[in-house]
């Protein structure tokens, strides 16, 4: 069924080294769930699964490119940095109404930037790095809140410019800025961001204001400090990492440390095999115990994606050892599989296995009374490289999981 829009709570740790008695043990502010790819008769949502591809599919292509500038390098030794192929069919089709606009696929909750604050429901994003707002002067930008540079005492112009330029032609750019950014109490000076001008179709009927990544710079479009770096820079934060519970209730993100409330058992951490996403080596899936055998991969980590996507001939695969599978829908990699008998389908970096739940797993019937189910594992190129995974969402919800910044590792306990 389709989730409504539920509150959820961000934790922050918040550091006072002068007054370190002052310190509370944590700040909650709400935070909003707005959906699954299920529309509200139980089957799956096609169009939103694929507009909700070709957003990630941006999104992967444009950090290529940033990071191709920051470091010189291409990432994940792709050997071009194309957009991917299968999506150019899709890309009439973003700007496209949806009939579940109102129900968009982030987790989000305000931020205020600027003295006085200016506030802005945002994204949280472990899948890019930089922060970005409408700014006043925008004529596109929809409803969404905009920030005004002039009635912020410490707002202060940047040289350059930013500029998203996606794989299908669209943009967000805009001038950059420094300026306070504070989260429940965790306040970074002078911390870089754009307040954009331009908004491409694909944000402009979006529910949130704008982005917060908390990936590496290297992968920035700024070439700054994300927000959490700075934070750590400026001594705001207890603890070099941050943890995220994703759930329909009582999710929420903790900045500077960990909820221990709501794990059991020890962090199994796994080290970054590239520190610019939260990407992680090593890694293999089974379905019902069988998996695709002699192949480990790399998987990033990213709560701005919904589903999993992974390697094509990997994926298929998978699927070939879940009685009753087939392939649904061809073009895009979705798989069905009997609703009535969903698979056990798990994660493994050397450790424990890491499962996914039936109901994360499952998106939803073909067409209603079909008795098949699509899979929340696709078999896609959103243009991270070849034999690297994207373990969104549907991934997370199953786990607590753990950004460590100095340690470059992420890592994963079970949810109490």
């Amino acid at each position: 069924m389709l989730l409504p829009a539920t509150t959820v709570t961000l934790a922050l740790a918040l550091l006072s080294a002068a007054a370190p008695s002052h310190k509370p043990a944590g700040v909650n502010i709400p935070l909003h769930k707005r959906k699954t790819l299920t529309t509200a008769n139980g089957t799956f949502d096609r169009a939103t699964a694929i507009k909700d591809a070709a957003r990630i599919a941006n999104k992967y292509f444009q950090t290529q490119v940033n990071f191709l500038k920051n470091t010189g390098h291409k990432i994940n030794n792709r050997t071009d940095l194309s957009f991917p192929t299968f999506l150019h069919a899709l890309l009439p089709r973003q700007a496209e109404p949806l009939t579940d606009i109102e129900d968009d696929t982030e987790w989000a909750g305000t931020i205020a930037i600027g003295t006085p604050p200016q506030n802005f429901l945002i994204n949280f994003d472990t899948g890019s790095s930089d922060l970005w707002v409408p700014q006043s002067s925008c004529t596109n930008c929809g409803s969404h809140n905009r920030y005004d540079p002039a009635a912020s005492n410490t707002s202060a112009p940047q040289v350059g410019n930013f500029s998203i330029q996606y794989g299908d032609g669209s943009n967000v750019s805009g001038p950059i800025f420094t300026d306070d950014v504070t989260i429940a109490g965790v306040q970074v000076t002078n911390q870089s961001f754009s307040a954009v001008t331009t908004e491409s179709t694909e944000f402009v009927d979006d529910p949130t204001d704008g982005i917060l990544g908390l990936a590496f710079s290297d992968i920035s479009n700024l070439g700054q400090p994300p927000f959490f770096q700075s934070a750590m820079s400026q001594d705001r934060v207890s603890a070099s990492e941050f943890s995220f519970k994703l759930a329909a209730t009582g999710a929420e993100l903790f900045l500077g440390g960990r909820n221990t409330t709501l794990f059991t058992g020890p962090v199994e951490f796994h080290d970054l095999s590239q520190v610019a996403f939260w990407q992680i080596g090593g890694g293999s899936v089974a379905a019902n115990g069988v998996g695709v055998s002699g192949t480990t991969f790399d998987a990033v980590i990213d709560t701005g994606t919904t589903i999993i996507y992974g390697d094509t001939e990997q994926v298929a695969t998978l699927y070939g050892a879940i009685p009753g599978a087939q392939e649904f829908d061809p073009e895009n990699g979705f798989y069905s599989f009997p609703c009535d008998s969903t698979p056990t389908v798990a994660f493994n970096w050397g450790g424990e296995d890491w499962p996914i739940s039936a109901e994360n797993f499952n998106l939803g019937e073909t067409k209603s009374g079909s008795g098949q189910c699509v899979g929340a594992i696709s078999g896609q190129d959103v243009g991270l490289g070849p034999n690297v995974w994207l373990l969104g969402d549907s991934f997370l919800k199953n786990v607590y999981a753990v950004f460590s910044v100095e340690q470059k590792a992420v890592g994963f306990a079970q949810l109490v």
